[in-house]
């Protein structure tokens, strides 16, 4: 059974997991977007997309952004967000995970560098927010903006993946190329490992 995520835990206890960047300075602005040329890894929107967290190193790396991003928060605090997090029914997690695994998940989570930023995936366009851009628009846009770069990142590739499964449509090849205006052959060079197995969750989960 699917269940529909539940923010609004988050959004009472004003957790913010949501920040654009901060020093960063894009190349094009408008009112409905910034495009950074060479990317940015400033950008930090976690459950932006309705895809679940599928995997223990996921689920490590959306806590210690919600870590990273609200250094205020109480240990106490941050212990009942996790097990938040990971009750199934809020539709964060596809899986269910022991009370002795996520401890140990916190406590590593505990013990990060705060002063150093989770590591992030490079974003090249970003939309601001209520822009009021459909989810075929946006794909246009990233397609158009991405496109006349003549170079693609495997972030590139993700992003576009994620965007095709927000939009229930299933992620494929000849997709991905058409949205980046790139041949086939480019994307599957693009491809790694995890990008594909990737491809295939979010496939399943449509």
């Amino acid at each position: 059974m699917s269940h529909e995520r539940n923010l609004s835990y988050l959004n009472e206890h004003r957790l913010i997991y949501r920040r654009l960047p901060t020093t960063d300075v894009p190349t094009i602005e408008d009112k409905d977007f910034m495009f950074y040329e060479n990317g940015t890894y400033q950008c930090y929107e976690l459950f932006r997309s309705s895809a679940k967290i599928t995997t223990y190193k996921s689920l490590k790396w959306h806590l210690l952004v919600l870590w990273y991003l609200n250094p205020d928060l109480h240990p106490d605090k941050f212990v009942r967000l996790a097990e938040y997090i990971t009750h199934k029914p809020n539709g964060f997690i596809s899986f269910n995970i022991s009370e002795s695994a996520l401890d140990k998940i916190i406590y590593e989570v505990n013990m990060s560098d705060l002063d150093r930023p989770p590591k992030n995936k490079l974003r090249k366009v970003i939309f601001k927010p209520f822009s009021g851009l459909t989810k075929e628009m946006k794909l246009s846009i990233v397609g158009q903006l991405i496109g006349v770069t003549n170079k693609i990142h495997p972030d590139d590739v993700y992003a576009c993946m994620i965007d095709l499964h927000d939009n229930k449509q299933k992620i494929t090849i000849r997709k991905l190329s058409e949205l980046l205006n790139v041949s086939s052959r480019t994307i599957h060079r693009h491809m790694c490992v995890d990008l594909k197995r990737e491809k295939e969750l979010l496939n399943q989960q449509l």
